[in-house]
């Protein structure tokens, strides 16, 4: 198998040609082999990108600097991600393309996903159509793999080894040892560093998309074959259901926003006492309900300003649509948050998310 990925790190911040990564593939109607997106703006994250959902919330007023480039071989997708801030972030991939997940992170990367440690010796796998909710710690750095399930399995069967992987019903979360993971981590790297620096070679050369396909595919079932699930430690297991309140109040906020939410109908809706409530909160997003709930609203006021037209609402009418009625005290906290005033935002022209 001819070496097609040169050994050596990416930097993140390096420079890197955005308009060469965003250049058309051969076939105009299909989106580029490579894209390359710095983020500074949390509603930018799903722009370009079909293959994952993503909802993202900064957990920190300081500028977001992120950055996102997305691979697309044959059959495989690479997503390489990283961010200065903490944030929340809740993925799931597309109901258009069944693929299996597998995710692995940088070395100093720490956080949560779904209450699971992010560790640099573990690795996630994430079935087709399931949602996690990550929280990201500043400069978190991870690759994801999206394959085929049936494609592994394919492979696996000619190996007569389609006994030793199983996709998984939902997520999780295995163990594979420091060196096997950091082994994943930099192949990815390289690839995304090499599609970086010369997105032609992807978006015009088939043969280099085949070629590296299936570097890809053997160093992926190399690292399979010596992965254990994880069970989770004790600690775990208190900070997954943890999360899983937090997720429970997110959704139940988002579907309400037309109502005033109290800590009591939050305490109530999931049976649960205050003080359990904010210790969850504190333990996943390091923020009390209440300060996390707003900081979300403050998102979806931002994504409706943003994709508004010309003269069609205002400020008061999207504040008041999620539930901010003391303007004067929203725009405070719109502007720490973000940076600016609601105002400039609405001013802006209307970010539309490009799609294949």
């Amino acid at each position: 198998m001819p070496q097609l990925l040169p050994r050596g790190g990416l930097d993140a911040g390096g420079e890197t040609a955005q308009s060469s990564g965003m250049s058309q593939s051969a076939d105009s109607r299909l989106p580029p082999a490579v894209e390359i997106l710095d983020i500074d703006d949390t509603n930018l994250a799903q722009a370009g990108i079909e293959v994952i959902d993503m909802d993202l919330a900064q957990l920190q007023s300081t500028p977001l600097q992120a950055r996102r480039v997305v691979v697309r071989l044959d059959g495989c997708v690479v997503v390489f991600y990283a961010t200065n801030l903490r944030m929340r972030t809740r993925t799931r991939p597309s109901l258009q393309q069944s693929l299996l997940s597998v995710v692995t992170f940088g070395p100093q990367t720490s956080g949560s996903v779904d209450g699971l440690s992010i560790r640099p010796d573990r690795l996630l796998v994430v079935a087709p159509e399931t949602s996690v909710g990550f929280v990201a710690d500043p400069g978190y750095q991870s690759i994801t793999f999206l394959v085929s399930p049936q494609e592994l399995q394919r492979h696996l069967q000619i190996r007569h080894r389609q006994d030793d992987f199983a996709v998984p019903q939902g997520l999780e979360a295995r163990h594979v040892g420091a060196a096997m993971a950091g082994q994943l981590f930099a192949f990815g790297k390289r690839l995304v560093e090499l599609a970086s620096q010369q997105p032609e070679l992807f978006n015009e050369c088939a043969e280099t998309r085949a070629a590296a396909q299936r570097e890809l595919l053997e160093t992926l079932l190399e690292t399979l074959d010596s992965c254990a699930e994880v069970e989770p430690e004790r600690g775990e297991r208190l900070r997954q259901t943890q999360s899983e309140m937090v997720r429970s109040v997110e959704q139940y906020a988002l579907a309400h926003v037309d109502e005033p939410l109290y800590v009591t109908d939050l305490c109530k809706m999931i049976g649960t006492s205050e003080r359990s409530l904010e210790y969850a909160f504190k333990a996943v997003m390091n923020l009390t309900p209440k300060a996390y709930l707003a900081r979300l609203r403050l998102h979806r006021v931002r994504t409706a300003l943003l994709q508004a037209q010309p003269g069609s609402t205002t400020v008061a009418i999207e504040a008041l649509n999620w539930g901010f009625w003391h303007f004067g005290e929203f725009s405070r906290a719109y502007k720490n948050c973000f940076g600016e005033l609601p105002s400039q935002t609405l001013r802006h022209k209307p970010w539309v998310a490009a799609k294949p």
